[in-house]
């Protein structure tokens, strides 16, 4: 997954910080010099570089404030070449995960009427003629819209078509399963579009396809993961000050000082390796992290002060 590391950050929106990938400059040389002969001037090739960029950050930005609006955290979008990423953390709720994944294409759902329907008015108007270098970039730009919304809609995880078939399978099969199945899919999904990079001949799209190919392995192990945690038995007496869940038992916490897995309920979030003393802790239920002590104590076992 990109990250900001050898990033640029641009601006911050809603709270939301915007880092662009230094090669995305780079790709854009690239991308420029192969259509300068698309346009009379080269000016018109930076626009249409620049009309993907706002294009993809309209997407992510869609992702993330409909994470926000259901209670989630998101306060990064990070764009590279192969298109951008929103570091969204919905809570862990069939509901909330669809209307975070959902609400990107969407944005690209709602441009596509304007921008054909200006595009269709242009061609009866004549534009083709009267306006030579206009009227191909309006074209363009209806086809990056429309492409990046077909591309995101395929039921490959980990695209957006992808997470959607996770998040419908969640209300049926849970957390866990639903995972699995859409990453087993993603599987089958991404041999096809190896096939195809291999048929056309496309360098570019057999790196997007092996960023899939990487991205959904991980979640299948992301699957494996969640199906031990929530085979582990709860502990009594603790819960979730946000959504009043008993926490599972297990080394199921991550030291990160020393990188040791611990049971941070059994040791009241001291690390019993190195002593690391954590206030805050995760839960792994609704994705929020509280303090320690917002958490219910058991009344057998004293405060400690």
């Amino acid at each position: 997954m990109p990250t900001r590391q050898g990033s640029i950050r641009l601006f911050r929106l809603f709270g939301i910080n915007l880092f662009l990938h230094w090669s995305w400059f780079l790709v854009g040389v690239i991308e420029i010099q192969d259509r300068r002969h698309a346009y009379g001037g080269l000016l018109w090739n930076v626009l249409e570089y620049l009309a993907l960029f706002v294009l993809v950050t309209l997407h992510e930005f869609g992702h993330a404030l409909a994470c926000r609006q259901v209670g989630g955290q998101a306060n990064q979008i990070v764009l590279w070449p192969l298109g951008g990423v929103a570091y969204v953390a919905p809570p862990q709720r069939a509901g909330a995960m669809l209307w975070s994944i959902t609400a990107g294409p969407l944005v690209n759902v709602v441009l596509a009427p304007p921008l054909w329907m200006l595009y269709f008015h242009g061609t009866a108007a004549g534009w083709a003629q009267s306006m030579p270098d206009f009227f191909p970039f309006l074209q363009t730009v209806c086809y990056i819209n429309t492409g990046l919304l077909a591309f995101n809609l395929l039921p490959v995880y980990p695209l957006d078509g992808g997470q959607i078939l996770r998040s419908l399978l969640w209300f049926v099969f849970g957390r866990a399963r639903s995972l699995l199945i859409a990453t087993c899919l993603g599987f089958v999904g991404v041999l096809g579009l190896i096939a195809v990079a291999i048929w056309i001949r496309s360098l570019w799209f057999g790196l997007v396809t092996a960023f899939l190919l990487v991205n959904c392995w991980r979640g299948w192990m992301q699957a494996r993961a969640l199906d031990r945690l929530d085979r582990a038995p709860r502990r009594e007496g603790y819960t979730c000050p946000v959504c009043q869940v008993a926490p599972r038992r297990g080394l199921l916490w991550l030291c990160g000082k020393c990188r040791q897995s611990f049971d941070t309920f059994e040791t009241h979030a001291l690390c019993p390796y190195c002593q690391a003393r954590f206030t805050e802790t995760p839960c792994f239920e609704c994705g929020n992290l509280r303090p320690f002590s917002e958490w219910s104590v058991p009344d057998s076992i004293p405060p400690r002060i």
